[in-house]
């Protein structure tokens, strides 16, 4: 191994640091799993019903059991709870430590970031994808793939100084919450 020669000195987490990554990372990693597995069943369940006739599916007296999307804004009730909870510990503890940066007027951040519906929907939509591009099944370019499609995008989005946080925290020194109202519905159409 070279020396190590002034400037290119490894960085040295302390044990008790990368101990608590590392398990941050097997629990999430577990989770992600145990979604994966859901979301499999999910899709047998679609596939099934759509094998079924028109009439099989839609005949009197059926109604539509489960939900019929895995995105967090088709959720409700309970099945959104659960959801936003997982969504919440994956943000908190993986997203937010490796990849937060430092909150600027250029990076806006909102500590309240699960009442932005703009935010809820992008943060969910990058969860699913790491959930299965960071899967064995995902092959070894998965996890690029994830950061150069995913991740760099949905962060560019979500904390331009026009995004759904620019009314928010702009400085660590002073936090701030604010929803930017939507566009009026009868105006646009």
């Amino acid at each position: 191994m070279p020396e190590p020669t002034p400037g290119n000195e490894p960085i040295r987490l302390p044990d008790h640091d990368l101990n608590d990554l590392v398990s941050t990372v097997a629990r999430l990693v577990t989770e992600s799993r145990k979604q994966s597995e859901t979301l499999s069943r999910l899709a047998d369940e679609a596939t099934a019903a759509e094998a079924r006739s028109p009439d099989e599916r839609t005949g009197p007296g059926t109604t539509q059991e489960g939900p019929t999307s895995i995105f967090i804004l088709a959720l409700d009730g309970q099945a959104y709870d659960e959801e936003i909870a997982a969504l919440s510990n994956w943000v908190h503890h993986l997203l937010i430590p490796v990849y937060g940066r430092e909150v600027a007027s250029s990076r806006p951040w909102c500590h309240k970031w699960q009442e932005h519906p703009e935010a809820v929907a992008r943060l969910h939509a990058l969860w699913l994808a790491w959930q299965q591009l960071t899967d064995v099944e995902a092959g070894l370019a998965g996890p690029s793939m994830w950061h150069r499609d995913h991740l760099d995008p949905t962060l560019l989005q979500l904390r331009a100084p026009d995004g759904p946080f620019g009314a928010c925290t702009t400085s660590p020194a002073r936090p701030n919450h604010r929803l930017l109202a939507a566009p009026d519905v009868d105006l646009v159409a």
